[in-house]
């Protein structure tokens, strides 16, 4: 436009008009040329230098195959294709992975079925803590009654690992365990390890934050109860009181007798008090685990650390077994009672099956 203002001052008029036409039609041509070069003809605009294939890559993001290939500018370099297919393969792969992790976290935080011995998730490891006595005190209600609570795990056989098999090693012993979560506890009843002196020193040399739970009952009591269970397997068993006393008629008692000597609970205690403290053993009383079953079970539950989830809910006195049973599990046809060689009570001085 300068060139056309600056002409038309110097030149004549007619002239002036004629380059003036022809001044616009090729400025108007250049300016066209321009912008086609720009439109249609330069990478500069339609496509960064640096970056030759972000283009593409955005559209098989957008829109796949199908969009890729309707774009006219889109022709995806093999090596780029081939980065970007082993990079999608990766992220499939490391998806799958994660996807899985994922199910596996989720799986792992699934309650296992209760006491039973397939369970498929969670660990085999040591018990947290151990049922260790007393025969005839009552371990085995106390087993089968803290075992309904879903954070329990329990061996439902006697294992006998520390005063028969220890020389099994603990891998034999932690195999004999059930499978548990993390947040679970696991358990085992033996009522001997209690009388056993070699016992409280393996346990403790295993785990000495092992918890110990013991059920005494009245000693005498005890005693009959497991004499006549006794008496039960071998019929020609002397009498209870060939048995008990040295001398009748002097009432001195045979404390060398197993029966009676399993009763001298402090004499045990002693020996367990050397490797651990009285804090770490919960001691429950075999009597009011009859008469209150739920009272006592919400003290284990506290021992242990546990929620109190075991309540007066899931138990029933049976008037023909003089016992407290737990009631039918949903799973269950039937409600859950001791056998009949269970806690052997004398009552009114007759021999009365629990």
């Amino acid at each position: 436009m300068a060139c056309i203002l600056l002409y038309s001052r110097v030149a004549p008029s007619s002239y002036r008009h004629t380059r003036t036409c022809i001044c616009i039609f090729s400025l108007s041509l250049s300016l066209s040329y321009i912008c086609y070069c720009l439109l249609f003809s330069s990478d500069a605009i339609m496509q960064k230098p640096s970056d030759p294939t972000q283009n593409c890559l955005r559209l098989r993001s957008d829109g796949g195959k199908k969009l890729q290939q309707k774009s006219l500018y889109c022709t995806l370099p093999l090596n780029a294709r081939g980065t970007r297919d082993i990079s999608l393969h990766e992220a499939n792969q490391s998806n799958a992975s994660v996807n899985l992790n994922t199910v596996r976290n989720n799986t792992s935080d699934r309650p296992t079925p209760n006491n039973t011995g397939s369970g498929k998730f969670g660990n085999k490891k040591l018990p947290n803590a151990i049922i260790v006595g007393v025969k005839k005190g009552g371990t085995r209600a106390v087993l089968e009654f803290i075992r309904i609570h879903p954070d329990v795990r329990a061996v439902g056989t006697e294992t006998h690992f520390f005063d028969r098999n220890y020389d099994r090693g603990l891998d034999w012993y932690r195999c004999l365990m059930p499978r548990t979560m993390e947040s679970q506890i696991t358990m085992e009843k033996t009522p001997s390890y209690f009388v056993t002196r070699e016992t409280p020193r393996r346990i403790s040399a295993m785990s000495r934050d092992t918890k110990l739970i013991v059920v005494v009952r009245d000693p005498v009591t005890r005693v009959i109860s497991d004499y006549t269970q006794t008496l039960s397997k071998t019929p020609d068993l002397p009498s209870f009181q060939d048995l008990a006393f040295q001398n009748q008629s002097l009432g001195l008692v045979d404390t060398s007798w197993n029966a009676i000597r399993i009763g001298m609970y402090a004499l045990h205690l002693e020996n367990w008090l050397r490797y651990f403290p009285l804090s770490q053993i919960h001691f429950v009383n075999g009597e009011r685990l009859i008469t209150d079953p739920a009272g006592e079970l919400a003290r284990v539950q506290d021992f242990l650390g546990l929620k109190r989830i075991v309540t007066d809910k899931h138990f029933y006195f049976n008037r023909t077994k003089g016992f407290p049973c737990l009631k039918k599990p949903e799973s269950s046809s039937s409600p859950r009672c001791l056998g009949k060689s269970k806690d052997i009570l004398v009552c009114h001085g007759e021999f009365q099956e629990l």
